[in-house]
This record gives structure tokens, C-alpha cells and sequence, in this order.
């Protein structure tokens, strides 16, 4: 009998993410740590350390718990969820026409006090975009929430004209790496 398995996550794209690959978690347990960067901290760094801090607090002895944590990098600079509209037009600019990496760490923390990572990058390139573009996407809404200020799954899909590594990673949950830390638990067959 396999232990229940626990989302660290209130995010229903991560369990929309789960669902494209048969996994329902059991329960989740979303957590409230502060995930403020550190002074000098990396796009990489702050990735890795947020998903294992919410699967430290999520933690149970009973269970698998399942963490993970976003980032959207250009250079050594991170952009977080936007505060507002202004920030999200700012982040745009920023990422219009560039090159930029989002970083997923995953983190699997099983009842016998062991912890699977895994920090999984995808590089992507927006189109050089529009001011009209960027006040329409704006006005949509649909940055709200979301690390670096756009929904890759929504309409700011239109925008991508490069991407090398995982998409569901950029949507916030890296599917394939998810799959093997769960299989290499013993806890998703075969």
C-alpha cells in the first residue's frame, strides 16, 4: 500500500498538470513561507530553495509531500508575480524580444525524512512585442498571479518564438522530472 501523496501547493495548474499524467494528489497542503529573495540570490538558487522550504513545511510523517517553486530569470535578474498592471507592462518590456529562463525546483519529501530534488530550466524568447500587444495582455488580466507576468498556457503563447526544454516546467510544473522522483519513491508505476 502506497503512502497518500500531498500537493505543498494551492495552485490549480500544478493539479491540472498532475491530472494530464493520471496523478491526483490525496490531499493539499498549501504552504505560507516567505519567498522573498536573498540578498545577491540567483534565479537557480531561489528556485531550489523555495521548493524544498515548502516541502519542509508541508512535511508528514504519514505521506509523500510533492513542493515546488517557479522562477522567471533574465540574467541574474528574477521576476516574481507581478504587484500590479504596472509591473506586469514593465516585466513585458523587459522580457519583449529576449531570451529569458524559467526554473521550476521540485522537491518530493518522503516520510522517512529523505528529500528528491530536481531544478528543471526551459529557455524561452518572446517576440519583440508591441506596446498595443503589451497593454491588450495587460488588460486581459491574465498575468495576475503569475511568476515573470504571463501565462504560457493562455494567450501569451502567441508571444513565444523560441522554447528548449519543458513546457509543462513553464506552466509550473515540470511533468517528466515530476514522474521520476514519484517513480523513483516507489510510489507511481510502472
Amino acid at each position: 500500500m502506497r503512502p497518500p501523496l500531498v500537493l505543498a501547493s494551492a495552485s490549480p495548474r500544478r493539479l491540472e498538470l498532475l491530472a494530464r499524467i493520471g496523478i491526483t494528489p490525496d490531499r493539499t497542503a498549501p504552504t505560507d513561507i516567505d519567498e522573498t529573495p536573498r540578498k545577491g540570490e540567483l534565479p537557480r538558487a531561489l528556485a531550489a530553495r523555495l521548493a524544498l522550504a515548502k516541502a519542509e513545511a508541508a512535511a508528514q510523517p504519514d505521506a509523500l509531500v510533492l513542493a515546488a517553486d517557479t522562477v522567471v530569470g533574465v540574467g541574474r535578474r528574477i521576476l516574481g508575480k507581478p504587484a500590479d498592471a504596472a509591473e506586469a507592462e514593465r516585466f513585458l518590456e523587459l522580457l519583449s524580444g529576449r531570451r529569458h529562463r524559467v526554473m521550476t525546483g521540485v522537491v518530493l519529501a518522503l516520510p522517512d525524512g529523505r528529500r528528491l530534488q530536481r531544478l528543471v530550466e526551459t529557455t524561452l524568447a518572446f517576440q519583440r512585442l508591441t506596446a498595443q500587444q503589451i497593454e491588450a495582455y495587460v488588460a486581459g488580466g491574465e498575468w495576475s498571479g503569475k511568476a515573470g507576468g504571463y501565462a504560457i498556457q493562455g494567450s501569451a503563447e502567441a508571444f513565444v518564438r523560441f522554447l528548449s526544454g519543458s513546457h509543462s516546467n513553464v506552466i509550473g510544473l515540470p511533468l517528466f522530472e515530476t514522474a521520476q522522483l514519484l517513480r523513483g519513491a516507489g510510489w507511481l508505476r510502472p
